[in-house]
């Protein structure tokens, strides 16, 4: 069933994905890895930035939630500021998935996060800490982290 679904999710994505994103394959083809790269809005701090993201499925999906990170650096409150991108994001806690839920809305989370990040349920504590205190320097910060990391093509790992 996981991999019927996931072939559905993908053809619909894929086709007709939501504002901001395109949504491919790897090399490799597995239908449970997916690059994905992010434009934010014009009204958020990382736009101009294109953001990839690598979204894993796992074998028993929808019953459990997929993995997203982020393989483009970014200044985030909900974002690991690492190499390794991990994200906090409400509708992907085990506690709060739902088999239900498509990997559409889970794109439209992604993106709303980028233009209003959750400070209260931060990943980076002292990332959150500015964002709600000194917004001017977080988003400076952030801006700054989209003109090093952001304004090229974003390059996938080899699978």
């Amino acid at each position: 069933m996981s991999t019927k679904r996931i072939s559905k999710e993908f053809a619909e994505v894929s086709q007709n994905p939501p504002e901001g994103f395109t949504i491919t394959l790897p090399p490799s083809a597995s239908l449970h890895t997916w690059h994905i790269v992010l434009t934010p809005p014009p009204s958020s701090p990382f736009h101009p930035g294109r953001f990839g993201i690598i979204l894993t499925l796992p074998t028993d999906y929808p019953f459990k939630p997929p993995v997203v990170k982020f393989i483009t650096r970014l200044y985030h409150p909900n974002v690991t500021n690492d190499s390794l991108g991990n994200v906090c994001l409400g509708i992907l806690k085990p506690e709060n998935w739902k088999p239900s839920t498509k990997i559409a809305a889970v794109l439209e989370a992604l993106r709303n996060l980028m233009i209003e990040p959750q400070p209260d349920d931060p990943l980076e504590e002292r990332i959150a800490d500015e964002y709600r205190n000194d917004r001017p320097a977080w988003e400076a910060k952030a801006r700054e982290l989209v003109n090093r990391f952001a304004l090229e093509e974003p390059v996938f790992p080899a699978s």
